[in-house]
């Protein structure tokens, strides 16, 4: 049965990459198997949920290496670092940069799979809430010009009648305002409409004024 996940195996150590690849194989995961950081660069192609697992000292281009270049492009699949020999500040480095875990060989298996199961369910987390921003953000766009006016409002807190002297208008044309605003935003309460709001921060969007 194959695990829902993806396993970018980069090392250049050969007996090491095949063995690890196998196994992880039999534990049902896709594992696609790398010799070096630029054939990683030239060949991969992304998917998710996945993580990769990435030797921190290789000839061609370090772990760090890899992974400034990695975030240069936008790329967010998570990163465990494994090393037989590092020095603290590499960790310190990596780890700052958002690798999610460090393992020393020779590791324990145990460990490897459960560093390999939280990244992959980190990642699985980092797609749901990429597509809650993206879908969000489309919602936003079909609002009209005058409610987003009043969808800043209410997410300040403003009751309706105040909104209403703000816009130069009546309580009545706000209420049907706020019921489209929302409507197209999915929200079924002022609280979730302020969550979708903050957590994909449609504060900063273009269309905001």
């Amino acid at each position: 049965m194959t695990k829902v996940g993806h396993i970018y195996l980069i090392d250049d150590d050969e007996s090491m990459r095949i063995s690890l690849s196998r196994m992880l194989r039999e534990l049902g995961y896709l594992v696609e198997d790398y010799a070096s950081a630029a054939v990683f660069l030239e060949k991969s192609v992304p998917v998710s949920p996945a993580v990769i697992l990435l030797d921190m000292q290789m000839p061609d281009m370090t772990g760090l290496d890899l992974q400034e270049r990695l975030q240069k492009h936008g790329r967010k699949t998570p990163i465990i670092f494994v090393s037989g020999q590092s020095h603290p500040h590499q960790i310190v480095q990596g780890l700052k940069r958002g690798a999610v875990d460090f393992l020393f060989k020779p590791f324990n298996l145990e460990e490897l799979l459960k560093a390999v199961a939280d990244a992959i369910d980190f990642d699985s987390r980092q797609l749901k809430r990429v597509s809650l921003d993206v879908e969000a953000k489309k919602d936003y766009e079909s609002l009209t010009p005058r409610e987003r006016e009043v969808c800043g409002w209410l997410i300040k807190g403003l009751l309706n009648k105040d909104i209403a002297v703000k816009l130069g208008t009546t309580d009545a044309t706000i209420k049907v305002h706020k019921a489209r605003v929302m409507d197209k935003m999915h929200a079924d309460s002022l609280q979730m409409l302020v969550k979708k709001y903050l957590e994909s921060n449609l504060e900063n969007h273009p269309l905001s004024s």
